[in-house]
């Protein structure tokens, strides 16, 4: 038996100037850093509103698109359901996951939290990420959020935003 190839690594692409008014992910820190925002994050699923806050906390590093983190108690009832199995940031600590329930709809694995979060990550303790391209829709101050290519990183694409951004096939490497 041929063993598979190995996936085909993409070298490092150059970062996207940013024009007035946007970010480049390149520009970034690593380690990442955590920041409180005050605009309204607005999550639907199943055709309902599960979560409405301004409460939210973002995650930034290099190359990724931010990461959104709204307050657990943000979330209706029942919307979260805590699930076996975790997994671990080098930086934030272990990963503790949910499937996200509304309107008969579960979105397996789609959230995630650090209950006892690596020092310096003390903000995410409380808080829950999701996954936007597993819900109906992720909104930051109205605007409808792109969700990040790929299953890993979880990244909220936003208008100002500048890539290129990790997380599609090949970019692991970066």
């Amino acid at each position: 038996m041929t063993p598979a190839p190995a996936p085909r690594r993409l070298p490092r692409p150059k970062p996207i100037t940013p024009k007035a008014g946007q970010e480049s992910v390149w520009d970034y820190p690593r380690p990442p850093r955590v920041e409180h925002m005050s605009q309204r994050v607005v999550v639907r699923l199943g055709g309902e509103v599960i979560a409405d806050t301004t409460g939210t906390v973002r995650v930034l590093e290099t190359s990724h698109p931010p990461v959104y983190y709204l307050p657990i108690e943000s979330f209706v009832d029942g919307a979260l359901r805590p699930v076996v199995g975790t997994s671990f940031c080098e930086f934030k600590g272990e990963a503790h996951y949910f499937d996200v329930v509304a309107g008969g709809v579960v979105a397996e694995r789609a959230g995630w939290t650090y209950p006892d979060p690596a020092r310096g990550f003390d903000a995410l303790g409380p808080r829950v990420a999701l996954y936007p391209g597993q819900m109906d829709s992720c909104e930051i101050d109205g605007e409808l959020v792109t969700s990040q290519e790929g299953d890993f990183y979880g990244g909220w694409i936003t208008k100002n935003l500048v890539g290129p951004f990790k997380g599609a096939p090949g970019t692991m490497g970066w």
